[in-house]
Formats: structure tokens, sequence, C-alpha cells
């Protein structure tokens, strides 16, 4: 008997196993495959990290905490997982990132700056913004390494006493009020605690109770043509809002892998096990014409794609707490795109709900906000 079954050892389900194992839970983690992998939601060499959160400030004091949790997992594992670079929020001053990022920043206290397009310019020269637009600056704003976060934290879970067992999918789960039953293709398990931490194979595990979907989505690494430096020094992550369109985004190349780029939705939906893989000129050709106008001294030839999942919610927000009809099974699901910062401040919020406690406000999150075909939006 386990205190805790993790179902799921990426970005999430690995910071819950490592946060439990560090207070001395009896943890068993599962996998149905051998994280880190390409094949999921964390991976892709680099990932934004921000404060001044457009989404909402509810999520501001959780991305404080995470910033605390990523520095002092970093110190433990002996890693560099988090450099920050500045980063850019830019649009219309009305526009959903610019007014949602001004708004975090200023009901809690967050520094940052507001510039015009000629500051962009002088500031970050390799930019093109419109007449009518302007950044928000936060300068805390950087890029994560998620292949090495993941890592670390199954490292230290394990070091900590987690069992974890990789490439063992599980079949199904029962729970009881107090303890859950967990079979896999190698055996069957307890625990009083069952957490689903699996990104996009969540949905089957929930066998659509709850309204997600998963949602593809493609990467893509530039080399500069031109003025390399402006690309190299003092390059900042950045979210272009662009209306009802998706928005674009991009993170500096830290590591000489190019600049990285995409576009923050409108993907392709469907089955996690059957989504294509291989990216076509279809995906590459939109990001590659709002290069042409944003970044223009940008290759436009890709040196490297890969493909990733979001697991969206209808409202976008996550969904993590307590299921609404077995107690004994919490979630952290749904991260729709934009959860992979919040990594460790998830683990220890989780933690600390299957030790029966709830020291962070993740009202926000509650899962019991949605039923089967319905739901907020």
């Amino acid at each position: 008997m386990y205190d805790a079954i993790v179902v799921g050892l990426g970005g999430m389900g690995g910071a819950i196993a490592y946060h439990l194992a560090r207070r001395g839970r009896r943890v068993l983690g599962l996998d149905r495959l051998a994280p880190p992998h390409d094949a999921g939601s964390s991976h892709g060499m680099s990932r934004i990290i921000r404060q001044a959160y457009f989404e909402d400030p509810a999520y501001v004091p959780l991305l404080l905490r995470a910033y605390e949790l990523w520095e002092a997992l970093a110190r433990d594992a002996g890693e560099t997982l988090l450099v920050k670079t500045g980063g850019l929020m830019i649009g219309t001053p009305d526009s959903a990132i610019v007014a949602g990022s001004t708004e975090s920043a200023r009901r809690h206290g967050l520094s940052y700056r507001m510039l015009s397009p000629e500051d962009v310019g002088r500031w970050f020269p390799a930019f093109r913004l419109e007449p009518h637009e302007v950044a928000v600056y936060e300068e805390a704003a950087g890029v994560l390494f998620p292949e090495k976060a993941v890592a670390a934290h199954l490292r230290l879970a394990r070091a900590a006493g987690a069992e974890l067992r990789l490439n063992e999918p599980v079949e199904s789960w029962v729970a009881g009020p107090s303890s859950v039953s967990v079979r896999t293709t190698a055996g069957r398990y307890q625990a009083e605690r069952l957490v689903l931490a699996a990104g996009a194979w969540n949905p089957k595990l929930l066998g659509g109770f709850f309204p997600m979907e998963v949602e593809r989505q493609v990467s893509l690494w530039f080399r500069p043509a031109e003025r390399p430096d402006w690309f190299e020094e003092n390059f900042p992550v950045f979210i272009w809002d662009r209306g009802d369109e998706p928005a674009l985004y991009g993170l500096p190349g830290l590591n000489g892998e190019g600049i990285k780029a995409g576009l923050h939705h409108g993907g392709q939906r469907g089955d996690p096990d059957r989504l294509p893989r291989e990216v076509t000129p279809e995906d590459i050709e939109p990001v590659q014409r709002l290069l042409a106008r944003r970044l223009p001294l940008l290759d436009p030839e890709p040196r490297r794609a890969a493909v990733c999942l979001y697991t969206n919610t209808p409202d976008l927000h996550f969904l993590v707490g307590p299921h609404p009809d077995h107690p004994a099974v919490l979630l952290a699901a749904g991260f729709s795109g934009h959860g992979f910062k919040f990594c460790p401040v998830i683990g220890e919020a989780v933690a600390d709900l299957v030790e029966g406690k709830e020291r962070r406000d993740l009202a926000l999150f509650d899962p019991g906000r949605f039923r089967a075909g319905q739901g907020r939006s």
C-alpha cells in the first residue's frame, strides 16, 4: 500500500512525485513511456516563464513561488534550469496580452515598463512593431529548460525514495472513498491517493468526464540571416497578440539552437496516439509569414521542427484538485499550453492536497467547475 500513486511522470507528475517523496511519503510513479521524452508536452528545449500573467492575476502568487522552487531545484540538482532574459508582451494597448499583463503587474506590484515601437527598436532592434502597438517589458521573464527540469525532478524523487516505473502504461483505476486500485500492463497497485498527471493521456484516464481536448502544436527554430548579434545578446522571450488569431511566441536560442517560434493554439485536435508527429510545409508557412514581418532578419527556413501537445480545458485554466466524485483521486490536468512554468508549485500544492492540506488558493482550478459535456467558457 502506497501513500500515493502518481500517473504520468512528465513536468507535473515528476514534480509531484518529488515533493511527496522528499516529505517521506511512499510514492509510486507510473509512466507509459520513459520521461523526459518528446511524445507529450514537457519537451522542446525551452519554455517561457513570466510573472505579469495576462491569463489571470490569480496566477501571480503561484508564479512567485514557482520562481523560488525552480531556483531551489536548480541548486539541489546542480543544474541551470532557469535563465532570466527579459520578456516582451506585444499588442495594441487594449489587447488581451498587453492589458492583461499590465493588470496582473499593477495588482501584484510587479516591476514592468511600457515600451513604444521606438523604445523597442532601440532596446531590441530585431523586432518590428506596428505604429499602433506597444510592448510590456518584464525583466524577470525568461527561459526554462524542460528536459533538464523533468530529469532533475525524477532523479531527486528517486533519491528521496520514490519508486518510479517507466514504460508501464496504466490500463484502469478504481477508487473507493479512502483508497484506490490501479491496474497496469504489469500488475495491480494500491494506494491511499491517486494523482492523475498524465498530460495528453488524462482525458482517456478520466473517461471523458471532464471536457478536455488534446491539441497538436508545432515549434520551429530559425537562424539569423543578418545581424546575429541582435539575436544572441539581449534577446527576450516574447508573446505577440494577434487579436482573434493565435498569438505568435518566441524564445532566444541560449545554447546555439536558434530562435524558437510558434503559434499559441490553433492546432489540430484529436487522439494523442494518432495526431501526426511529422511537420509539414503547411505547419511552417504561417510562422514564416509572420516572422517575415515581425523579425525580418531571421532566415525563413527553419533549422529544426518539433511537435508537442496541449491539453485544453474550455476556459484554458487548469484542473487541479480532488475529483468531484472520488475524493481519493486528485487531478493535475488540462494545463492548456501554459502550465510548464508552474511545475514545481503545482507539485508542492498537490503534495499538500495528498496530505490533507491546502496552503495555496486553487479555486480558479477547481475540477468541480466542469461536468461531462458542460463547462464554463
